[in-house]
């Protein structure tokens, strides 16, 4: 059953959005590895003041594993402007009908 992973982050949102527009090859490399470890689902969002991650794993350990081996996230947190630590959450996905 998979995992639908929630990262927070304290930043400013605009600032990730530059960041990506400059570093396109950089985004699309963090994705193709999260793919190659069983990411089926990655976006981003932002509230006032926030980024929030949203992933969809096989497991949790699949994305531990991702994050731990990833060099190129922190430049990331960097990038927003950060003043805490990311804050993960990990939820279960349910299987109701009406999901699209």
């Amino acid at each position: 059953m998979s995992v639908i992973m929630v990262l927070r982050l304290d930043g400013d949102p605009a600032a990730l959005e530059r960041f990506a527009a400059a570093e396109p090859e950089l985004m699309d490399g963090i994705a193709e590895a999260g793919k190659a470890l069983g990411c089926t689902r990655h976006m981003f969002a932002a509230g006032d003041g926030e980024v929030i991650v949203i992933d969809e794993w096989p497991d949790e350990a699949g994305f531990h594993q991702f994050f731990a081996t990833q060099p190129d996230t922190h430049r990331l947190v960097e990038a927003v402007g950060a003043t805490e630590p990311p804050r993960m959450t990990f939820y279960r996905r349910l299987e109701t009908p009406g999901q699209f």
